[in-house]
């Protein structure tokens, strides 16, 4: 719900308030991930030099910026995790660890490996993948 809100309408996600909620969501989801500092600031498509702000998004005292870019890879990360949350409802360890897996169809690469090397492009390739594999 909140990704094909994301994507189709970002003015909704315009307020503060609303930035600070996907901010917390993200960082925890991130945390699931076991991602360290420097791959979440590359996924958000942010600076290492603001690698201060993580915490504060974590305790939802700091709102992400209001970007396009940035709207639309959360959007896309947790429809990642949606997707995956659907593929796998039983298995918690295979849902959060699913990015670190080598990948057939990612010619033997992780989907975080796509989305850190692809930007914007690898997190909705990724997204997509999970889409179809859905579908299927």
């Amino acid at each position: 719900m909140v990704m094909s809100a994301l994507r189709s309408d970002s003015s909704e996600f315009a307020s503060e308030e609303s930035r600070r909620d996907l901010a917390r969501i993200v960082a925890a989801l991130f945390e699931r991930w076991r991602l360290d500092t420097d791959l979440q600031m590359q996924l958000l498509g942010m600076s290492p030099k603001s690698r201060k702000q993580l915490p504060k998004y974590r305790a939802g005292e700091l709102a992400l910026p209001n970007s396009r870019d940035t709207l639309d890879r959360v959007g896309y990360l947790l429809g990642i995790h949606k997707g995956l949350r659907l593929l796998f409802p039983e298995d918690e360890a295979l849902r959060f660890s699913w990015v670190h897996r080598r990948n057939r169809v990612l010619e033997g690469a992780t989907p975080l490996e796509v989305m850190i090397r692809d930007g914007l492009l690898g997190v909705a390739r990724i997204a997509r993948l999970v889409d179809f594999q859905r579908g299927r």
